[in-house]
């Protein structure tokens, strides 16, 4: 999508874009509270999965209505203003989709996940390519996106079932399909989930604001054009993300399993294959990016882009932290070390911020990089800290347990 702006529009375009990212994302990410990864390590089925539909709604009803208010507030004019709202719907869909993926992702029916996916970026793609060569609208084409994600919603991932046995066996799970998919507004439930959840909600923030200050300030001190082509490049590490994101998720459930039980050396053993897979990532985006960055730009978006090969070196170093970082977080997420998190990336979002307030202004982009990279290895080091911390209170639970004397 953003190779397609780029392409068919002006840096301008994708600056558009990356600031209605910039504002939208750490608002639904909130919202969400991580139920997915809640739902996929709640192993003692705590809550149906009425609870989580009803709890969803709600808070994405009302991420999208601080949206507008955010809109409002910064007085951004009617144009900016409706892409921002129309980014905003696109991903509630999403985070609706998302719960039901975290059912599929507890029965560990990830192909079903990625029928999902597989259908929803392709057709979200054509979308926009369309809406842009008939509309030349950019809002139109986010409408188009936007029907796009509802329709795999409502034909999709409304309907995908697990198909396993263990699907009777669980009260969360207990009934027939309408009555498993039934929103429940349980109020004292919803207040025990929100207890649970909202650290993680609290992280989600935090994590999603470290990722999007460096562009609130390249948007106040350089212009929407920086943004631009700052995050033109930058998008292209999420491929990456994906990648690390999707087989963390794909073991996500068994690791929950595997610390609950005090298998530390399956977990262990697990989370070290992760970060192997994520320095492979790592290393190979580095290498493309120093070797043929300079070709990959020019041919993926314009030749002016073809430039800013260095910066997208930089970039892709500190993607390769980021990928490592991503693996520890899942980990400690599957521990369920939910409040430990937030002081952990709120020291990382300071140094972030504070760097880039200092150094965009005097290295522009490259400091924007720097930034990163200084908040990424905080976040490396202390997320490393917490887990060898847990992993050690972990076993020696297990040893009183086993000695007769639970802690």
């Amino acid at each position: 999508m953003v190779v397609l702006l780029a392409k068919l529009g002006s840096p301008d375009l994708v600056g558009d874009y990356a600031l209605g990212l910039a504002i939208v994302t750490p608002i639904i990410f909130f919202s969400c509270l991580q139920l997915r990864p809640v739902i996929a390590s709640d192993t003692r089925a705590e809550y149906a999965f009425g609870d989580y539909i009803g709890f969803r709604i709600l808070s994405t009803a009302l991420a999208l209505l601080l949206i507008a208010a955010v809109s409002q507030f910064f007085g951004y004019d009617a144009t900016t203003t409706l892409v921002i709202l129309l980014i905003g719907c696109a991903q509630a869909v999403e985070a609706l989709s998302d719960v039901f993926h975290a059912r599929l992702q507890y029965f560990d029916r990830m192909d079903r996940i990625a029928r999902s996916q597989i259908v929803r970026g392709p057709l979200s793609l054509l979308a926009l390519l369309l809406g842009l060569l008939l509309t030349n609208s950019f809002a139109w084409s986010l409408f188009g996106v936007l029907l796009a994600r509802t329709s795999v919603f409502l034909f999709y991932d409304l309907h995908a079932q697990p198909d396993s046995p263990i699907q009777q066996n669980s009260f969360r799970f207990r009934g027939s399909w309408p009555e498993q998919i039934r929103p429940r507004f349980v109020f004292p439930q919803m207040g025990r989930l929100l207890f649970l959840a909202f650290p993680l909600g609290i992280v989600a923030l935090l994590v999603n604001l470290s990722t999007n200050v460096p562009r609130y300030f390249i948007d106040h001190f350089l212009g929407r054009r920086e943004l631009g082509i700052f995050s033109a490049i930058a998008f292209l590490t999420s491929a990456g993300n994906l990648l690390v994101g999707a087989l963390g998720q794909s073991v996500f459930a068994r690791m929950a399993a595997q610390f609950a039980a005090g298998r530390l050396c399956d977990f262990r053993r697990l989370l070290l294959r992760n970060l192997g897979v994520a320095t492979a990532v790592g290393v190979v985006g580095i290498l493309v990016a120093h070797f043929a960055g300079s070709s990959l730009l020019a041919f993926l978006y314009r030749p002016e882009y073809a430039l800013q090969q260095r910066l997208l070196t930089g970039l892709m170093v500190v993607a390769w932290l980021g990928y490592l970082g991503q693996c520890l977080g899942q980990a400690m997420t599957a521990a369920r070390y939910f409040r430990s998190q937030i002081p952990l990336f709120s020291l990382v979002l300071l140094v972030i911020a504070a760097c880039s307030y200092w150094l965009i202004p005097r290295y522009h982009l490259y400091g924007a990089v720097l930034s990163m990279l200084l908040g990424t290895l905080v976040q490396l080091a202390a997320c490393a800290a917490l887990l060898l911390f847990a992993m050690k209170r972990r076993r020696v639970a297990c040893d009183a347990e086993a000695a007769g004397n639970p802690l």
